[in-house]
Formats: C-alpha cells, structure tokens, sequence
C-alpha cells in the first residue's frame, strides 16, 4: 500500500538566486548518468561516447573524481575513492586522454567490478563516482596540438568539463527515505511566487523521483498539482525544488508535497502556504 506521512508548517516569503550555462567544443552523446543493479562480485562493462562538435581535432582528458551536492548549491568533487558510498576504487577505464577527429567521435571504455562480500564488509544500497571529461585548449601545455594563432596573446581561457556519474546499486538492497529539510515562499522580481523545497536523501539507494505540490483552498477542494523536476538524490545528498504556483491567486492554501519514488516508496509532508 502507498502510503503518506505528513507534517505541518508555515512558510513566508524570500527571493531568489539565478544561474546560467556555457557551450563547449566537446560533447557527451547519451545520458550524463549510467546506471546498473548489479550483486556483490559482479563484473560489467560500459562506455562514455565523446564526439567533437568542430571541423577541427580536438583534446580531451578523462579522470575521475568523487561526487556529493547539496541544496544549498554546494558540489563536492573529492579525490576518487574518498567518499564512504564512492565506487571510483571498483572502476578501470581507457584511454585518459584523446584526440577526436574533426566532427568525430571516441569511445571510453570502463569495466566495473564489484567487490566481494565478507563477514565483516557488506554492501548495501547505492554507490556513484563521476568520470569527468574535460575539453583541452589547443596550445595548452596539456595539447599536443598547435593553437590556431602563433601570436602571442593574454587572455582567459575556459575549460568546460562534463560529469558522467557512474551508479551501481546492490541489487536487493537498501531502502529509500527521505526528509523534508526545508519549505519556502518565494516571491521573485517579476512576480513569480515559487514554493521553494528542499529534500534530502536519509536512505541508502538513490533514487530520481516525482515530485508536485498540490494546493487546496480552505474548503478543501483540490486547485491542482504543480510538478517539480525529477531531479536525482543519492544517499547523503540534497537537492532543491523551486515550483511556480503563480496561477493561483494570492491567499492561504493547505499545501500537500509529495516525493513519489516509485512503488511504495510516497513520502509526503503537509504546509499551510501564505502569498
């Protein structure tokens, strides 16, 4: 049976931060997260496939770091093989550095092998590391290649890199719990009002679920759901819901949030909402 637990809360108004994205010579065909059930012992292979989006060769290096985040914003990309739920330790991958053809593609090959169990070491739930792929600038002390213009120059130089995660989680294992860290009003420069929530993962598999709002007036009739991103939460981490509830008019509403990951697995928390 799918069930809810629900908790309760008044939330007020605050304001919000932006951010933006770049572009890059270089990029990642497919999924930026691959992800596997596998047993203890278990050995399986994959690949990252980079293709080069110029009519020119390009450079780029492969390495891997550990991944945590939190809702704050914050990123940790800690030595691999540091982090208690990494799993850099248990991946060997080839080539580290390539050079791709103009409008050209090269594969990564990893292999993933799972350590045994023991008496006094068990597995349990979901481990991830990232293999980062990192764009290398012509005339770089990295490149082997030749800058394009000899002279001289000062400059800034970018460096764009993607992050693949790679996921293996202990099949039959772990459970999935989150926790409701904190709820928000907030109301944005151009009038946006965004019920801002931030979840937490306090199990041991991680987990992309649903999540939505649904708000109800003070007769308790339903004015609809307002979907969330489904955004990925590993063990230990957080991350950030901002949902827009501006066609709603302003009052006091009953709030349900709900964090739907699948099966029985619906957690929910309840709010009194004001804006």
């Amino acid at each position: 049976m799918r069930m809810l637990t629900f908790s309760s809360l008044r939330v007020m108004l605050l304001f919000p931060i932006f951010i933006s994205s770049l572009n890059a010579q270089v990029s990642i065909i497919g999924e930026l997260s691959q992800d596997k059930d596998a047993k203890p012992g278990d050995i399986y292979t994959g690949s990252i496939l980079i293709r080069n989006d110029t009519p020119e060769s390009q450079e780029a290096k492969v390495y891997q770091t550990d991944y945590m985040f939190q809702s704050n914003g914050t990123n940790n990309y800690a030595e691999p093989g540091t982090l208690p739920r990494s799993n850099a330790k248990w991946i060997a991958f080839s080539p580290a550095f390539v050079t791709i053809p103009p409008n050209g593609t090269m594969a990564v090959n990893y292999t993933i092998t799972v350590p045994k169990e023991s008496d006094t070491s068990k597995l349990i739930g979901s481990y991830w590391s990232m293999m980062m792929v990192e764009g290398i600038q012509k005339g770089s002390a990295e490149s082997s290649l030749p800058p394009k213009d000899t002279k001289a120059q000062m400059g800034i130089m970018q460096t764009i890199r993607y992050g693949i995660q790679l996921v293996t989680t202990i099949a039959k294992t772990g459970t999935k719990k989150i926790q409701f860290a904190s709820t928000k009003i907030i109301k944005q420069n151009d009038g946006k009002r965004i019920v801002q929530i931030d979840i937490e993962n306090i199990g041991e598999i991680a987990m992309r679920p649903e999540v939505y709002v649904e708000l109800f007036n003070d007769q308790g009739v339903s004015l609809g759901k307002f979907s969330g991103i489904k955004y990925r939460i590993y063990p230990g981490t957080s991350v950030r819901q901002s949902i827009d509830v501006s066609s709603v008019a302003e009052g006091t509403y009953k709030a349900l949030v709900v964090v739907d990951a699948g099966g029985d697995d619906v957690f929910g928390s309840q709010y009194t909402l004001k804006f």
